[in-house]
C-alpha cells in the first residue's frame, strides 16, 4: 500500500491537514509501505506530461484573464447553462497568440464523443464530451491540477484500480480524456456510494461528518471504526462484527451497494460496545489513559495511572456496561474519586433517612468481616437483607450511590472488593451520618 497525499492545490494545502491524514490512518491501524508520497513533489513530471500533450496537439495554451472567465460564467448563468469555459483559445491562430503574458494549458477535449466507464459498482456509465469542457491541466504558475496529477501518478505507480466516491464520476470521464490522449491503459474504475445521514440528506457535521480524530476523542475504538466504515455501503452476508483480517479476506466488489449508505450513530455505538467486550483489558486500559491525556482530563489521567492494578481488575466487570472508552473512564472513576463522594442529582433520591440508617447498620455488619472478598461481602449483605426482610435491589442501589455517587456502575460487591475495606466503609459512613 502506498500513501499519496494529493496536495497540488497549494492555496488550500496545510501541513496540519496532511498530518491529520497520517495520524488518522495510523490510529485506525491502516499501514502503508515506506514513506508517504507528496503529489506536489512530483509536479515537474506532471508539467512535462502537460507539455507533451501540448506538442501532440491534444492540449493548448489559454490566455484568458480572470475577468474574462468571470464574464463567461455570468453569461452562461444568464442562459441557464452550466458555467464552462467557451473554448475561445482552442483553435486560435498562432499569429494571434500574445507573448510574455501568463497562460494555462488546457486539454483539447474531443467533440461529441461518448466516454464509457465500465464501472465495477455502477455498471456502464456514459458521458458525452459535449458536457465536458476543456479543463485546465497546468496552471499559470506552472503547477498541475488534480485532474492531471492523479492520472500521471496512477499511471506511474501502476495503479490497476481506482476506487473512490461516486461524486467523482464526472472527474473520471475527464481523466479518461487524458488517458486516451496519452495512449495509456485506463485502470478499472469503481465508484462507491456516498454516505448520508439518517435523514437521507448529504452527510454533514450534524450527522457525523467529522475528522477521524473526533471519533477518537469520543471514545471509539479504531477496530470498531474500521468495522463500521467497512459496512457502510458494503456487506458480507449477515456478518456485522469482524476485524481487519476478515475484511481483507472477505472484501469484493460484489458486496458493494449502488445506493447511498446512511450513517447511524446507534449502530456505531453498538459495534463499539461489542469491540470493547472483545478487547484485551490491557489494551483498553492503555487507550483509556491515552484518551484522558489527549482530552486534558488530568484527574482521570492521574487516577488511572495511580490505580492501574485496580482498574485492570475491574475492567472485565465494566466492559459489558460501556459503549465507549469515555463510558469506561466514567465507570472506573469510583476507584480513584476523592472523598467526599459527589452525588449526582438523580442518584441523590436513593439517599433518605431510611436508606441512610440502613447503610449505617450495614457498616456495623461489614466492620466485622475479616476476609474482604466479593464473595464474602455478598454473603454478608444478602444475609442482612434476609434478616431484615429487605430485597437485595433495595439494598444495592443506595449502597451503589454511597460508593460511586451514581445509579449505574459495575457490580456493587466487586467494586467494594476492589477499593478495599477501609475506603468502602469510609464512603458508607460519609453517607450514613450525613
Amino acid at each position: 500500500m502506498v500513501l499519496r497525499i494529493e496536495d497540488t492545490d497549494r492555496a488550500r494545502y496545510t501541513e496540519e491537514a496532511s498530518e491529520a491524514i497520517i495520524d488518522g490512518l495510523s490510529w485506525l491501524g491502516i499501514q502503508w509501505d515506506g514513506e508517504s508520497v507528496s503529489q506536489f513533489a512530483n509536479r515537474q513530471r506532471h508539467a512535462k506530461i502537460a507539455y507533451e500533450l501540448l506538442q501532440s496537439g491534444n492540449a493548448y495554451k489559454c490566455y484568458c484573464t480572470s475577468e474574462e472567465l468571470s464574464q463567461m460564467r455570468e453569461l452562461a448563468k444568464q442562459k441557464g447553462l452550466p458555467p464552462r469555459y467557451d473554448g475561445r483559445w482552442r483553435d486560435a491562430d498562432p499569429k494571434s497568440v500574445p507573448s510574455d503574458i501568463p497562460y494555462v494549458i488546457r486539454i483539447k477535449t474531443p467533440e461529441n464523443k461518448n466516454i464509457i466507464i465500465n464501472d465495477l459498482v455502477q455498471g456502464e456509465v456514459r458521458f458525452n464530451t459535449q458536457n465536458l469542457d476543456d479543463f485546465i491541466l497546468l496552471r499559470s504558475d506552472g503547477t498541475p491540477t488534480y485532474m492531471l496529477a492523479v492520472v500521471v501518478d496512477d499511471h506511474d505507480m501502476g495503479a490497476t484500480h481506482v476506487i473512490r466516491g461516486d461524486d467523482h464520476l464526472t472527474n473520471t470521464a475527464r481523466q479518461i480524456v487524458i488517458y486516451q490522449a496519452l495512449g495509456w491503459n485506463i485502470p478499472q474504475m469503481a465508484h462507491l456510494p456516498l454516505i448520508h445521514g439518517q435523514d437521507g440528506a448529504k452527510l454533514s457535521k450534524r450527522h457525523g461528518a467529522l475528522g477521524v480524530d473526533a471519533y477518537r476523542r469520543m471514545g471509539y475504538l479504531p477496530q470498531a471504526m474500521c468495522n463500521y466504515l467497512a459496512r457502510l455501503g458494503w456487506s458480507h452476508g449477515d456478518d456485522e462484527f469482524f476485524n481487519i483480517e476478515q475484511l481483507v479476506e472477505w472484501f469484493d466488489f460484489d458486496g458493494l451497494n449502488k445506493g447511498a449508505a446512511r450513517f447511524d450513530f446507534a449502530k456505531l455505538e453498538n459495534l463499539n460496545a461489542q469491540h470493547i467486550r472483545q478487547c484485551a483489558s490491557q489494551e483498553l486500559f492503555d487507550r483509556m489513559v491515552s484518551l484522558a491525556d489527549e482530552l486534558g482530563n488530568k484527574e482521570d489521567f492521574d487516577g488511572l495511572k495511580k490505580y492501574q492494578t485496580n482498574v485492570l481488575e475491574m475492567l472485565e466487570e465494566l466492559k459489558p456496561r460501556a459503549k465507549t472508552l469515555l463510558d469506561l473512564i466514567s465507570l472506573a472513576q469510583f476507584i480513584y474519586c476523592e472523598f467526599p463522594i459527589k452525588i449526582e442529582e438523580k442518584a441523590a433520591k436513593q439517599l433518605n433517612e431510611q436508606t441512610r440508617n440502613m447503610i449505617a447498620a450495614i457498616v456495623e455488619t461489614l466492620e466485622e468481616l475479616d476476609e474482604w472478598t466479593a464473595e464474602n461481602i455478598s454473603a454478608v449483605i444478602r444475609q442482612f437483607g434476609e434478616d431484615n426482610e429487605i430485597k437485595l435491589g433495595k439494598i444495592a442501589q443506595p449502597l451503589r450511590v454511597a460508593l460511586t455517587g451514581r445509579t449505574v456502575s459495575a457490580g456493587i460487591f466487586e467494586m467494594m472488593a476492589v477499593i478495599g475495606k477501609q475506603e468502602t466503609l469510609k464512603r458508607f459512613k460519609g453517607q450514613a451520618r450525613s
